[in-house]
């Protein structure tokens, strides 16, 4: 069976890459938590967009979707779902305002696991929400010929709740040791997870809710602000390549976390430059309206819409907004992507 200890990270050899992403990451979180204070309006426009792009990307990953429009109807709430994905989209909506609104008191353990499971299936109504899977399960991947093979084989259902009580032991030691950086644990815990499979449905969706939880807890709370689970989608296919290199040998104690490590800490590292590169245009208005959109959207990571512009920008008109737009597609400096109304930008 698979041994689960984080003893290891005390002297990992990690590559002089991971030194640079990490010193970045706390040098950013310091800056965020000084801004934080002097710009609260900033922030807390911010954050009632990095909940949609949540919301929506953490679901996206599965195959989840529905209209920009829906998302952003079901996320504030004026409007019940319709049908099987917009429950599904609902209940992550419900799980995730739980860990931005409770983290504080939340714990990883198994009570919060399984509570936090309930919760995204709930609206549903599948009768297996926070309950470890019952019956074994594997992982398949679609070929390029349209064929599907076995991708991973997790830990057996029998075995699950063992495994998983193992993994919130090792997280425990590990949490409590000084001399493990939090930053190299968060994914070698979210690794595991992912190998065990522990349910039937919404694996990979918990394993987004975790990391979101174990960030808070040491001190990370960037997801609040800028989407963490957006900046996965924008760049999953190397995600799950990463997965796959670290998840090689898992069973048998042979598996390496450093892919799966480098991927993490750049996602992370992608969110603080996202939001220092925001603020550094909507932080001032000693710059013209006009400088402040083209900004705006040139830094952006993620393709943004003309909504979002005007929830980070409220002082500018969206006509004024709408006319910045027109231009920056005119002279080929942004490629517009999606139809008028749902409209988003990004640099080319």
């Amino acid at each position: 069976m698979k041994r689960f200890d984080y003893s290891f990270l005390r002297s990992i050899r990690v590559p002089v890459r991971f030194m640079t992403f990490t010193n970045a990451i706390y040098t950013l979180r310091s800056m965020e938590e000084e801004k934080k204070n002097t710009y609260p309006d900033i922030f807390t426009a911010m954050q009632k967009i990095a909940v949609v792009q949540s919301v929506k990307g953490s679901n996206a990953i599965e195959g989840i979707v529905t209209t920009d429009k829906r998302i952003e109807e079901i996320v504030n709430q004026s409007s019940a779902p319709l049908n099987h994905n917009e429950r599904e989209i609902a209940g992550y909506r419900d799980a995730l305002g739980l860990i931005h609104a409770r983290n504080e008191e939340m714990s990883l353990n198994e009570e919060l696991v399984l509570s936090l499971h309930r919760i995204l299936l709930e609206q549903t109504e599948l009768p297996y929400g926070g309950q470890y899977k019952t019956e074994d399960n594997i992982i398949r991947e679609t070929c390029s010929d349209g064929t599907s093979r076995v991708r991973w084989i997790p830990v057996p259902a029998k075995d699950t709740p063992e495994a998983m009580k193992q993994l919130y032991l090792a997280y425990m030691d590990a949490r409590d040791d000084s001399e493990i950086d939090p930053l190299l644990l968060i994914p070698c815990v979210i690794l595991d997870f992912l190998c065990i499979h522990p349910f039937r449905d919404g694996n990979g969706r918990m394993s987004r809710l975790i990391s979101l939880l174990l960030l808070y807890k040491n001190g990370f709370d960037i997801s609040r602000y800028i989407s963490f689970e957006e900046q996965i989608n924008s760049m999953k296919g190397s995600y799950y390549e990463a997965l796959k290199q670290s998840s090689a040998g898992w069973h048998e104690n042979a598996n390496d976390y450093i892919p799966f490590i480098e991927k993490f800490l750049l996602t992370l590292y992608l969110c603080y430059k996202e939001l220092d590169k925001r603020f550094l245009t909507l932080g001032t208005k000693k710059i013209s309206k006009k400088k402040r959109v083209e900004g705006t959207v040139m830094n952006a990571f993620l393709p943004i819409g003309k909504k979002e512009l005007q929830d980070l920008m409220p002082d500018i008109s969206a006509t004024t907004i709408e006319q910045v737009l027109g231009s920056m597609v005119k002279d080929g400096a942004v490629r517009k992507i999606g139809s008028t109304r749902n409209a988003k930008y990004i640099r080319n």
